[in-house]
Formats: structure tokens, sequence, C-alpha cells
């Protein structure tokens, strides 16, 4: 075995990491390399390539990583301490790509603004798979990937702007995507899931603020393994920004904030 520099144009790896190449490391990637074109729904879930010992937070520059299709781990404790790194903090603008994330994952992905996640895979969610920030309108993008056991949150969304959730899997959740309940700073959030397979158990896909304005647009989305219709799309809250637990505020379409019609979920 020997060390192999992961430092590439625009990352910097804040702790070592060290490679260990499978068996296989000269075969193509098994799973998905997500483009620009969509990925077919429910997709395999991918082998990994190789592994990568992770011992700090892996800060991603405007350069992006590609990390075809390695298994990058671990860090943190697999809990649900608000308090805990993350495996990549990604800067303003930054593409994190083809990466399998296995547990413990800590707090998953940090967006510190506009970003792309693109064929990224979390194994075992740990806090949350990833969080959202930034100022002004930022426009994040999570197309391709999957997620698994997320008791909590898979996406949390603490800053502005607007989450697209695009050709995704998940299993196992509380809650798909979360716009910040109780955060200090709110804002009027927006989310656009589209083209998703999320499977039972789970809660809820969106959680909004209607207090705030926020909207959560719904399409193409396949729901697996729920007969009694338990899983709520919708779920309306009134925020706060003092940390108080946020209070429901109904769930279902409407033409202000919930913005889908039954045509656009189908149960399997």
């Amino acid at each position: 075995m020997r060390l192999r520099s992961l430092i590439a144009a625009g990352t910097m790896i804040a702790g070592l990491a060290v490679v260990w190449p499978a068996s296989t490391a000269s075969a193509a990637p098994t799973g998905p390399d997500v483009g620009s074109t969509a990925q077919p729904l429910a997709a395999a879930w991918p082998t990994p390539t190789g592994q990568v010992a992770v011992n700090g937070t892996i800060q991603v520059g405007s350069g992006g990583l590609n990390g075809g299709m390695r298994r990058y781990c671990c860090i943190g404790d697999g809990g649900q301490e608000e308090s805990q790194d993350p495996m990549f903090n990604l800067a303003s603008g930054a593409t994190l790509s083809n990466v399998i994330i296995g547990a413990p994952a800590g707090d998953g992905v940090h967006c510190s603004g506009p970003c792309t996640l693109r064929n990224v895979w979390w194994e075992d969610v740990g806090e949350d798979a990833a969080t959202f920030r930034g100022s002004g309108d930022p426009q994040f993008l999570v197309d391709g990937g999957g997620a698994r056991s997320a008791s909590d949150k898979v996406f949390q969304h603490n800053g502005p702007g607007t989450v697209t959730i695009q050709n995704f899997q998940a299993s196992n959740f509380g809650t798909f995507y979360r716009s910040c309940g109780n955060c200090s700073s709110q804002y009027q959030r927006d989310v656009v899931i589209r083209n998703v397979t999320l499977t039972r158990p789970g809660g809820r896909i969106a959680g909004i603020n209607t207090n705030y304005g926020d909207t959560a647009r719904l399409s193409g989305i396949v729901i697996v393994n729920d007969p009694s219709r338990a899983m709520i799309p919708c779920q309306k809250y009134v925020g706060n920004n003092t940390g108080a637990e946020p209070t429901q505020a109904g769930t279902g379409p409407d033409s202000t904030n919930c913005l889908y019609s039954s045509s656009n979920i189908t149960y399997q």
C-alpha cells in the first residue's frame, strides 16, 4: 500500500486521507456517473471502487472534487449531535461528485453558498446528509445519488435560496427536506423535489414554514412500501427564530406553499 495525495486543484484536505484501492479498482465504477442528464429512478446502489480514510473535514474549493466512486469514511460518532463536523465543507460554487459517504459520516456535507452535489451516496446518514447555507439568493442542486437511514432529516436548509433535488432515492428517514424551523436567522426558502423515489419507513417529504413564505414544488414522486399512504408529502409549520420547537400548521397541497397535486405522486 502506498499513500496517495487526494489534494486536487481547488481542494484541500484538513486531516490525513489514505486511499486503499479495491481489488477491481481498474474497472469502471459500477454506480451511475451522473452528468447533465437525468439518471433512471431507483438506480442500483453503487459499489465502491476504493476506500478513503478521512481524519478531518475535507475542504472542497471552487475547483470541486470528483471522488471516482470511492467510499469516504469516517468522521463523527454516527449520532444526532448538532456539534459534529461535516465530512465535506464546500465553498461557494463548488461541486462534489461521484462520492460514496460511509458511516459514521458526521454532519455529512455543508454548503456555505451555492453548490452542486452530483451522484453522491450516503450509506448511513449521521446527523444530516447535507446542510445548505449562504446569503442572497443561492441556488443549490442535488442531482442523482441516494441516502439511507436518516433518523431525522436528509436535507437541511438553513440559509436562503432554492434547493433543487432531482433523480434521487432515499429510504428509512424522518424528513426528506426541512426548511429550518427555529434558526436564529430566518428566510423565505424554496425547494423543488422532482423525479425521486422514496421508500418507507419515511415520515414526510418536505417540511416548510408557511409564515416565512416557503414553497415546496413536488413532481415525479414515487413512494414505495406505503399502502396506507402514511408518508406526508408536504408538512406545514409555523417557524420561529427563538429556538423553540415549531408548531405544525397542516398538510396537503394548496396554491401558495405546498405546490403539487395527487397526480404528481405515484405509489408502488
